[in-house]
């Protein structure tokens, strides 16, 4: 039988979705893609700032049905930010403890929106040794490892229930191609992807999967050898993306098409997409739309027109001391100008606005 406890926390989360509006889908056109619509669908809308607000709230949910979330339950999940963030919202929510198991290189505006919420952090020095300090948190304190790398793919409903890829199809209803030719997303936990791609064949829809991965991941490397030992050297050097071995929730086979972006390309495309939106995105979204723009040149040679959508997964204010820092960025991501000066030579429109890097 539920308890009272597990019943409140239930109705409490349901109450805060039904406080939140829809994410937008923003739209905007370039003169180099004739006929082509390019949209952004903005999840730094949510109450905690990322896309993985819906994670969060589904991972909550799985938890409690399953019973492993209880009443006083220490909450602990393995994470880079951004699904700690949201994790640590929903865990003030109901009064639950939370840590965040994370490397010491995690962005400092990320760092601080966790202690917000009332959650602690501890820290490893690679990105590898998350997965072992969680599980080693919740044995000495009796808590719940929320495990994110497995557990995305199968917490969200990707049925329909208002998921992320429902939303995008149902905003797209008016537009002049509802059906996009194309979803473009980048691999975290390989959660979002799998929901995308399985709304796409559950609901017999002719739009193409994209997945856009970084250097020094393995999720590109794995969708075209099938090798689950593969693994990566490095930590992914675009936040909140990449990783460096093959996460249980990524599922190659509900993936049309994977590219390769290089580090550089994902940054400059921050400062070109700031001249179109006037305000920061976060690392993740300049891989998703340098993934976006080499789909909509493809178009262009085929003579095709259509849609392409992709994510705007966070806001870029959590970054200003890394990727809007040009002193970090040249010592970590290297010379981004001639990405940029591609970017802008053929597909900045002409009324943008110039970029003002922090």
């Amino acid at each position: 039988m539920t308890n009272t406890w597990v019943k409140n926390a239930i109705s409490a989360i349901e109450a805060d979705f039904q406080r939140s509006a829809d994410t937008h889908l923003i739209r905007f056109t370039l003169p180099a893609y004739p006929g082509i619509y390019f949209y952004l669908k903005d999840e730094s809308t949510h109450p905690s700032g990322s896309l993985k607000h819906r994670l969060a709230r589904s991972l909550f949910l799985y938890g409690l049905s399953n019973g492993w979330i209880k009443e006083n339950t220490t909450i602990i999940e393995a994470s880079s930010g951004s699904t700690a963030v949201s994790e640590a919202y929903f865990a003030r929510l109901l009064g639950l403890p939370f840590i965040a198991v994370m490397p010491s290189c995690t962005a400092k505006r990320k760092i601080e929106q966790i202690s917000f919420y009332g959650g602690k952090c501890h820290f490893v020095e690679h990105s590898d040794q998350i997965y072992a300090a969680s599980e080693q948190l919740a044995r000495e304190l009796n808590g719940h490892y929320m495990d994110q790398f497995t557990y995305a793919e199968r917490a969200t409903d990707w049925r329909g229930n208002n998921n992320i890829a429902d939303s995008i199809y149902r905003q797209m209803e008016r537009e002049p191609f509802p059906i996009p030719d194309y979803l473009v997303m980048s691999a975290g936990t390989g959660g979002t992807s799998a929901t995308l791609g399985r709304y796409i064949r559950y609901k017999g829809l002719d739009t193409r999967l994209l997945v856009a991965d970084p250097e020094n991941s393995v999720f590109y490397d794995y969708y075209h050898q099938r090798d689950r030992s593969i693994m990566g050297k490095c930590s992914s050097r675009i936040e909140g993306i990449g990783r460096p071995r093959v996460e249980p929730s990524f599922i190659p086979d509900v993936i049309d098409e994977m590219v390769k972006v290089p580090d550089a390309a994902s940054v400059a495309t921050l400062y070109w997409l700031e001249r179109i939106l006037g305000r920061k995105a976060g690392p993740s979204t300049g891989t998703n739309v340098w993934s976006m723009l080499q789909v909509a040149k493809s178009m262009v040679a085929e003579n095709r027109q259509g849609a392409i959508v992709t994510l705007l997964c966070d806001s870029g204010d959590r970054y200003l001391d890394t990727y809007y820092n040009h002193g970090w960025v040249n010592a970590h991501i290297g010379d981004i100008s001639p990405y940029f000066a591609q970017l802008t030579a053929h597909t900045t429109p002409q009324n943008a606005k110039e970029p003002q890097p922090a």
